[in-house]
């Protein structure tokens, strides 16, 4: 098994190459992880804006740049357009900003924007120093970046494709070549294939586990591995047996390698958005987030970035694992039930 997954390039391409290439084309798109910068258009003249000092000007074109219109309407169809992020005037006393709903992330920061610079404002207008400061600063270490957090979502996706397709197309490909059917024939016992196709799809998965880390903690993308990071590889363990478990059942019911891959297209591509792969479920729809508990690859993302993200340890891995060996469980003794040696 191990060598007719080397002489085949197209499966080491797809199954190690292939998502190390996301995994440096995310890394390096979301490297900065800094506060989208803005585009604001001011009408007219804005008190508040056209009375900044130059040290406030600089601070604030850190976060947006203000370009003077002069036509109120052209600039609300440019913001419309997304030329703008926001359009800001001024109505006597009141400073008015418009944004477009399309962008809720941008609408946001320019809110967050406009209202530090009038906090400030009428805080000089005032005269009187404010009864109470603020001191924000994010809960994770000033080290922690993006790169930790894309890690564990696209590694699992990878061994969730490797695992859930290669598996279940050997076992159609077995079946319908009648090989299935000679090895039950022949010397070699049934615990024996299952062993040799655990321990390949095993080894494909710790190295592509290993291929992951080693091109993150690289020092353009700068993961940093802390606490108990070595737990990942007991995670990714059972993670993929359970994995495999769903290419069994899916190689058990399917006739063709056409049909097999789909299904299995059909089931990895949709677990992989609703498992947190690519992005948070944090403002997905309750149901959503429902439906992501009953899939497996969302306990080996969560957990395998418990373990290298947030210092977790054994009290965040274990119960992840027992949840996965369980979820294998239930799928093996399913699949038991619709498994042929042979299309007969």
């Amino acid at each position: 098994m191990i060598l007719s997954v080397l002489r085949d390039k197209g499966t080491i391409f797809f199954l190690l190459i292939f998502p190390i290439l996301f995994l440096l084309l995310f890394g390096t798109l979301f490297k900065s992880d800094g506060t989208a910068h803005i585009k604001v258009a001011q009408v007219g003249r804005v008190q508040v804006l056209d009375s900044l000092t130059g040290s406030q000007r600089e601070q604030l074109a850190r976060a947006a740049t203000v370009t003077k219109v002069s036509s109120e309407s052209a600039a609300l169809k440019k913001v419309r357009k997304g030329d703008y992020d926001a359009l800001v005037e001024q109505d006597g006393g009141t400073v008015v900003l418009r944004y477009s709903a399309a962008d809720s992330v941008k609408g946001a920061s320019a809110r967050a924007t406009l209202n530090a610079v009038l906090e400030q404002a009428n805080l000089a207008a005032t005269g009187k120093p404010a009864t109470y400061t603020l001191k924000a600063s994010q809960v994770e270490d000033r080290s922690v970046k993006p790169i930790q957090y894309l890690t564990p979502g696209l590694m699992g996706w990878a061994i969730a494709s490797s695992a859930v397709f290669s598996t279940s197309l050997t076992l159609v490909t077995l079946r319908r070549k009648k090989i299935l059917q000679r090895m039950r024939l022949s010397p070699i016992r049934a615990w024996e294939v299952v062993a040799a196709r655990i321990s390949m799809t095993m080894l494909m998965a710790l190295t592509q586990t290993a291929l992951f880390l080693l091109v993150a903690t690289l020092p353009y993308f700068g993961l940093r591995l802390s606490g108990d990071w070595w737990l990942v590889v007991p995670l990714v363990m059972c993670g993929t047996l359970s994995l495999m478990s769903l290419g069994l059942l899916i190689g058990s019911v399917t006739r063709t390698e056409e049909s097999a891959g789909g299904l299995a297209q059909l089931l990895v591509l949709p677990m992989s958005f609703l498992s947190g792969s690519f992005f948070s479920l944090d403002g997905a729809p309750q149901w959503v987030r429902a439906v992501s508990y009953m899939m497996p690859l969302r306990y080996l993302v969560k957990g395998s970035e418990a373990v290298l993200s947030r210092g977790g340890g054994l009290a965040e891995a274990l119960p992840t694992m027992g949840g996965m060996l369980a979820f294998t469980a239930v799928v093996t003794a399913l699949t038991l039930r619709f498994f042929r040696w042979n299309d007969v």
